[in-house]
């Protein structure tokens, strides 16, 4: 898959800024350089996003290669070695700040190498020398050759496997020297002959390094070669085009020459070599082989190569078109000014190609492939799961050129975001920020982005629909927002998705968003809406009032701003504007707004309006408080309206309910009020002439006349006292002798009876009736002796049969109330009889005080003694208040009294040989089994008045 090349932008003194805006941006740099150029080549829509980030690396570097040249580059877990061609060895910190220098060596250092645990360092250089040196104490070795150096690989286990190293040069032996236990190094050479020695890489137990034949591997816990993996043919010597090696872990060798790429595995059985590729390269006698896993050719020269995860980073040289037509001959060199920007290629082991990125290093037009070197620092516990790099171990690359030093490193998902951002993929950014990817703080910046994209595409929207999602709770981020769209004009569209609470705005805001609602009648719905729902603790109504009143009489005025209006009037409290605006409105609500704020005052120029809401609401209103709305500004309001309604109709209900409630209360009105009822509710007319005194009556027969209302105008006429032409209305058009007889009984004139008889004379159905309705009021003998000879009546047996049954059924239920109300005469004079012979007990003073009372045997004598006690004496009892046998005054202190219903009173004592004489009496009476007079059972003995007793003896 081939990509469009890219040209990064790169930061001279990037280490301490920002990675983001070393990619988005182009600064000048300090030194005063010329501005680096964006040269990316956009492959339209389809472009794909780099996979790693380019800075340069500042500190002392800039200071360090303004005076030398970067000849060659080692990284180690801590700390970065940079060798110049002064040879210098710079020990450098990730930054590019110098920790450590070392004199090393005279003249060019070619090759640095650390041991695994980055306290041990190597190099090797054009004057023939090799020093090895501690990073952390004075320990320093050094090693005269005496001819070209260009390869060095300290042992892994350099400080525990007795400080071997392996080294190369011109001189074409590779040397392996060993410190002995007794001083001194034993040195070894593992090969010789085959040419010079231009690259070497130790991992673990391999020792890799290539040559002019090509490339080896020697096991060096066995000390036997493992594999020769010859040189690409068609390549230039070495000395044109290095041979660069890296180990991808400790059994993956990658191989860069020329144009060349090979990946060898090292294998110890038969097994199927990686990406289905298999090619076994094996020393004769070895225990180990070699497969070449992948190979693949390319375009460009191989100035380094690196792993990165499952795919390679390539550090390419683009080779002039002379030096293609001319295949790398050893005589033709690059014309000096003319070369171009040296790239990294990151491909597959198939070489696919994933991305391409042209490197703007300062200089390049003047340097050759060799003059460019990569180095990575694959931290341990590095992985590149799911795309993304752990934080802190991603891979870092090390770009080196004579000038100028190039720090690569995977993106990050700030990068990917920042990328996203740039070509206008905001969705998926946003996205990105919310899965978690990238700092917090991202989503404010990458939502301040997109909406100011969707803004500028006009999609606003859009835009207002992504505002709570993206400006959150922050209340200063929706407050610039909303003031941004009403400079736009577009702030109705943001109105719905402002928030109420969490956060809550200022109420400055909220007031601009509800007046720019009011500019445009397509918004006043919104408006009204969003009065309702936004708590009015949020905004002052006041300003908003004050934008919609200039348009109460415009045509811009709507029913919905109306009622917009009458809302905010109760916000603000004006509760008799927002009453006005209701009733207009005809709102249902505003029945129940007038009893919640006490607004019945105000109902009275509002009669007419809240009638055609709903009459019976509005009637019993203005009945319920007609001491406030008087009867005349009702009726006025409803009889002037311009009102499209049934103005009569409103006014008879009014009038009716109110004549119901008080019959005076609209007297002057009654006249009107009997048209009414002829148009609306003529069966009401009778009930209302019948109670009503207040109409005139001419009017009200002219109107009946005219309508037809026959039983108002008889009604009418026996109030105006025409009576015999009411009777004669009712038999010529009601025929309803019925109502003529019951006419003549309320009129109480013989008179009329007389009339009625000579009038129903002359129609003989209408003396049958007569007949039938007279029995009790009239006697039917005498309308039948006024009957003329020979006329003829209809029914006339039958109805005279009714008559005389009728008659006897009237006699025999007249002697049977009689009989009925002289037995009842009887029955309560016996009754009174009874009652009055009984007496009643008085005691004295004494005995009332020591409760002992004469026991009479009579339970009602006693429940009625207190009573009688009350009674005046001398008022109620016969002898003028004397014993009716002694003759004494009766009231004589401690002497106890018997009163009789008769009226007759005694002592107690002139009674005891009579009441002695009635207990034997009662006794005897007793014996035979016998009854009391009264009818009272017998053993109980009873007072008698002595006199009344005599007598009826």
């Amino acid at each position: 898959m081939s990509t469009a090349r890219r040209a990064h932008p790169l930061l001279q003194n990037g280490a301490g800024g920002d990675d983001g805006d070393d990619e988005r941006e182009e600064e000048e740099e300090e030194d005063g350089d010329e501005e680096v150029e964006d040269e990316a080549a956009e492959d339209g829509d389809d472009e794909e996003e780099p996979r790693l980030k380019y800075q340069r690396l500042g500190g002392s570097v800039p200071a360090i290669l303004s005076t030398d040249a970067a000849a060659s580059i080692a990284v180690a877990d801590r700390m970065v070695a940079l060798g110049t061609h002064n040879g210098t060895l710079h020990i450098l910190d990730f930054q590019g700040n110098q920790v450590k220098e070392i004199a090393a060596h005279t003249a060019t250092i070619n090759d640095i190498s650390f041991d695994a645990d980055g306290e041990y360092i190597g190099s090797c250089s054009d004057d023939g020398t090799v020093a090895i040196s501690s990073l952390f104490t004075d320990e320093k070795l050094k090693f005269e050759y005496h001819r070209p150096m260009k390869a060095i690989a300290l042992d892994p286990n350099y400080s525990r496997n007795y400080r071997r190293f392996a080294t190369g040069g011109l001189a074409g032996q590779v040397l392996v020297l060993t410190k002995k236990t007794w001083g001194g190094y034993h040195k070894k050479v593992l090969r010789d002959g085959e040419g010079p020695i231009h690259s070497m890489k130790w991992r673990t137990d391999l020792l890799a390094w290539a040559n002019d034949a090509g490339v080896k591997v020697h096991d060096m816990k066995t000390d036997r070669g493992i594999a020769f993996i010859e040189r690409p043919k068609g390549i230039p010597r070495p000395e044109f085009l290095l041979p660069h090696l890296v180990w991808q872990d400790d059994t993956v060798l990658v191989i860069g020459w020329g144009t060349s790429v090979k990946i060898a595995a090292i294998r110890t059985d038969l097994s199927q070599g990686l990406n289905g590729i298999q090619r076994t390269i094996v020393a004769v006698g070895s225990e180990k082989y070699v497969d070449i896993v992948g190979s693949f050719q390319t375009s460009y020269h191989i100035s380094g190569i690196a792993p990165f995860g499952d795919l390679l980073v390539v550090l390419a040289y683009i080779p002039d078109e002379d030096e293609k037509e001319k295949k790398f001959s050893a005589s033709v060199t690059s014309r000096q000014g003319t070369a171009q920007r040296p790239e990294i290629h990151l491909v597959s082991w198939k070489n696919d190609e994933v991305t391409t990125d042209a490197l703007p290093i300062h200089g390049y037009e003047h340097y050759k492939a060799k003059d460019y070197a990569l180095a990575h620092a694959p931290f341990s516990g590095s992985s590149n799961a799911g795309g993304q790099w752990a934080a802190g171990d991603e891979p870092l690359y090390y770009i080196v050129s004579p000038k100028d030093i190039v720090v690569a490193k995977p993106r990050d998902a700030e990068d990917h975001i920042a990328w996203l951002l740039q070509h206008d993929c905001h969705e998926k950014a946003l996205a990105a920020v919310e899965a978690g990817q990238g700092r917090t703080e991202l989503l404010d910046e990458v939502g301040s982005r997109y909406l100011d994209h969707l803004i500028i595409e006009r999609k606003y929207a859009e835009a207002a629909q992504r505002c709570p999602k993206l400006l959150r709770g922050s209340p200063s981020a929706w407050e610039r927002w909303v003031f941004h769209f009403a400079h736009l004009r577009q702030l109705p569209v943001l109105v719905p998705y402002i928030p109420t609470e969490n956060p809550q705005l200022s109420d400055t805001a909220y007031e601009v968003a509800l007046v720019a609602l009011t500019t445009n009648p397509s918004f006043h719905e919104l408006l009204l809406t969003t009065v309702k729902n936004w708590p009015p603790a949020l905004y002052s109504a006041s300003p908003v009032i004050s934008a919609i009143e200039p348009q109460l009489n415009s045509s811009s005025m709507t029913d919905t701003l109306k009622e917009a209006l009458a809302e905010l009037y109760v916000i603000n409290s004006q509760y008799e504007k927002a009453l006005s605006l209701y009733a207009e409105l005809l709102k249902p609500e505003v029945f129940e707004f007038i009893e919640k704020y006490n607004l019945h005052d105000s109902v009275r120029d509002k009669v007419v309006n809240l009638m055609i809401l709903d009459s019976k609401r509005t009637v019993h209103l203005l009945i319920q408080h007609r001491d406030i709305i008087p009867t005349y500004e009702v009726v006025d309001q409803l009889l002037h309206t311009d009102r499209n309604c049934d103005k009569r109709y409103f006014l008879h209900l009014y009038l009716h309910a109110l004549f119901e409630i008080d019959i005076h209360a609209g007297k002057e009105f009654h006249d009107m009020q009997v048209e009414l009822y002829a148009d609306y509710e003529p069966r009401m007319l009778l009930p209302f002439l019948r109670t009503s005194q207040h109409y005139r009556l001419d009017k009200a027969y002219e109107i009946f006349a005219q309508r037809e209302l026959v039983r108002e105008q008889v009604f009418v006429l026996g109030r105006m006292g025409n009576a015999k032409e009411a009777l004669s209305t009712i038999i010529n058009k009601l025929e309803n002798i019925e109502e003529a007889v019951e006419f003549v009984m309320d009129q109480h004139d013989d008179e009329l009876w007389e009339e009625l008889i000579r009038q129903c004379l002359q129609k003989p159905e209408m003396v049958g009736m007569l007949l039938e309705h007279t029995v009790g009021n009239l006697d039917p003998l005498y309308i039948v002796s006024l009957v003329p000879d020979g006329l003829e009546i209809p029914r006339l047996r039958d109805r005279l049969v009714k008559i005389v049954t009728d008659y006897r059924t009237e006699t025999s239920l007249r002697n049977g109330c009689n009989d009925i109300l002289k037995a009842d005469c009887v029955n309560l004079l016996v009754k009174y009889y009874h009652e009055a012979r009984r007496g009643v007990y008085m005691a004295s003073m004494n005995e009332e005080v020591h409760g002992n009372r004469v026991d009479d045997g009579s339970s009602r004598a006693s429940e009625r003694s207190s009573s009688v006690r009350a009674l005046d004496i001398k008022s109620r009892t016969r002898c003028g208040a004397r014993c009716c046998l002694c003759f004494d005054p009766l009231p004589i202190q401690d002497i106890s009294i018997i009163v009789f219903y008769c009226c007759h009173a005694y002592h107690l004592s002139c009674l005891e040989g009579g009441l002695d004489l009635m207990r034997s009496n009662s006794n005897q009476d007793s014996d035979n089994g016998s009854d009391d007079e009264d009818g009272s059972p017998s053993g109980e003995s009873r007072m008698r008045c002595v006199l009344c007793t005599t007598a009826a003896a």
